[in-house]
């Protein structure tokens, strides 16, 4: 009897993609024995502002940050599809073969309630979150309540916090302060190329489609 393969899935607006996003896939494949880790791009998610980046640019950079690594892959369904971005279209869109498990910050879990169709999201997918050291992945009531209606569990992801995020990136850009470290250097020689996120514009929101 065939085994089922086990894929992560790790969505986000990756505007820009950084060293914590890409260190997460990769503490997610090898904790949770996957198969792969596909990230998925957001094209305009419908709880933010519009995004800094356009998505071929998204995508280039995701492009050039997973190239060397065979464990990570990329879906682009939400960068072609016109309208708000809901997890549960893009789920509905996948191969029913798989076992998935969408991988989840802190940040995310406590707000997952509020997300479109949140309990049909369940239907497709098991939770995984990042732990960080001495806090516990704790579910909401609501949540909670619903994985066990599901018969799921919350996966743990042991995870080292890293001091990164896409806001503190675009910041310094603008005001041209160093970011080396939290990215890869080949997105960061992009994102130069480009001028993207330098305060100018440039660039930043080209007008090509994918």
């Amino acid at each position: 009897m065939a085994v089922s393969p086990r894929i992560g899935l790790l969505g986000g607006s990756f505007d820009p993609v950084h060293r914590a996003h890409i260190a997460l896939a990769r503490a997610a494949y090898g904790h949770l024995q996957l198969d792969r880790v596909v990230l998925i791009p957001a094209g305009q998610p419908w709880q933010r502002r519009p995004l800094a980046a356009s998505p071929e640019h998204r995508l280039r950079m995701l492009e050039l940050t997973c190239q060397d690594d065979a464990g990570l892959t990329i879906n682009t369904t939400e960068l072609t599809r016109s309208g708000p971005t809901y997890t549960i279209d893009t789920l509905e869109r996948l191969d029913r073969g798989a076992h998935y498990i969408w991988i989840l910050g802190t940040d995310q879990l406590e707000n997952f309630c509020s997300w479109h169709r949140w309990r049909d999201i369940l239907d497709h997918v098991q939770l995984a979150v990042a732990q960080r050291p001495g806090s516990a992945c704790t579910p909401t009531p609501e949540l909670q309540a619903a994985l066990e209606e599901n018969q799921q569990v919350l996966l743990p992801i042991p995870f080292e916090p890293m001091p990164i995020s896409a806001t503190g990136i675009r910041q310094r850009l603008a005001t041209g302060q160093a970011v080396n470290d939290m990215l890869d250097a080949r997105v960061l020689d992009y994102i130069h190329t480009h001028h993207l996120y330098s305060g100018d514009g440039r660039a930043a929101r080209s007008t090509h489609s994918l």
